[in-house]
């Protein structure tokens, strides 16, 4: 069997440098001001991202000190229901986007990212460990075509087979029972991650170091 993170062949080199400039070395706490949350988010997008907001915050204050693999379920659940997925073109009127969590509840659509990124956060909320999380970027096989593609991946465990959340499916499963993903890399607020490499962490960072200044601003404290 094929192990579910391996080196990137050379064609998508050019992705991982790109992606690596996302990251950035600190670890990740989340705090809320959520009156502030529901302001921006009101002004901006109007009462249906309030209640979306709302419905998110009533979903973390039910997962609160619960075992994580309820939290994932809730999490899981929540965000691929409450976005309909589509593309950043579409959604932002850009080729690239990475929405906030607030945007994407505003707007109530995302691309893969933008639920990676909705689930990331809110499982950091709630207390699990940002070592246990990774952004894993991936080849994904759908309708008979291959797409580049943004999962979610849970380490219960450091060496652990990692379980796979993803808007694709409402379906959480081991990284084995996805045959249909084919894994580059991963990512998460500490580093990048290869197989049979070192982590690499960034110090000067940008997209990422957007997002986290954007949520700042959003009442978030990352």
């Amino acid at each position: 069997m094929r192990p579910f993170f391996r080196a990137p062949p050379f064609v998508f080199l050019y992705l991982f440098l790109a992606l690596a400039l996302l990251v950035s070395a600190q670890p990740v706490a989340l705090e809320i001001d959520e009156g502030q949350a529901k302001a921006v988010v009101q002004q901006r997008f109007g009462a249906k991202g309030l209640t979306n907001v709302e419905r998110w915050l009533d979903t973390l204050a039910a997962m609160e000190g619960a075992p994580e693999e309820q939290q994932l379920e809730a999490i899981n659940s929540f965000w691929n229901q409450v976005a309909v997925g589509g593309e950043d073109i579409d959604i932002w009127g850009v080729e690239d986007y990475w929405a906030t969590p607030l945007e994407t509840l505003g707007k109530g659509a995302a691309d893969c990212e933008d639920y990676v990124i909705g689930k990331y956060f809110s499982l950091i909320r709630l207390g699990v460990s940002p070592e246990k999380l990774r952004l894993v970027y991936v080849r994904a096989q759908v309708s008979g075509g291959n797409i580049a593609h943004m999962v979610l991946g849970y380490y219960p465990e450091p060496n652990a087979e990692p379980l796979i959340l993803d808007n694709l499916t409402g379906l959480i499963r081991r990284a084995s029972q996805r045959p249909d993903l084919t894994p580059v890399f991963s990512f998460n607020s500490d580093g990048v991650y290869v197989s049979g490499e070192a982590p690499r962490s960034v110090d000067n960072i940008s997209r990422w170091r957007n997002l986290l200044d954007k949520m700042r601003g959003e009442g978030f404290e990352p």
